[in-house]
């Protein structure tokens, strides 16, 4: 990708896509969640509290928090594992490899229309 973005190009790229995605209706997703979900997305598994509390520098009650509602709405699930069964597991799913494959084409939209409109930054 040649694109190459200032820091306003960068933000209203983020922005765009941002607005679009509340006018789809996806899920309104925090920071910290979203941050969670590509995380659990991107970055090999497994994932656990303790693993993701340590790779985002969160506490693990924030972590649990924002599992609990990434849970609620079908982004993730949680699965006792079966090696070590004090821990618990946090798996993709279906609904959630949606939601992100569904994101990551907004940004793409995004960034083709930034690089086409010259008066963009």
């Amino acid at each position: 990708m040649g694109l190459e973005l200032k820091a306003v190009q960068a933000l209203d790229l983020w922005r765009g896509a941002i607005v679009e995605s509340v006018r789809r209706e996806a899920p309104d997703l925090s920071a910290r969640q979203m941050a969670l979900v590509l995380t659990v997305y991107l970055t090999p598994p497994p994932h656990t509290v303790r693993g993701l509390a340590a790779t985002l520098n969160i506490s693990k009650p924030a972590i649990t928090r924002a599992l609990d509602r990434l849970s609620e709405i079908g982004l993730i699930r949680r699965k006792v594992d079966e090696a070590d069964r004090r821990s618990v597991l946090i798996m993709r799913t279906v609904k959630g490899s949606v939601f992100l494959r569904e994101f990551g084409d907004i940004i793409v939209a995004a960034a083709a229309q930034t690089e086409s409109d010259p008066a963009a930054g």
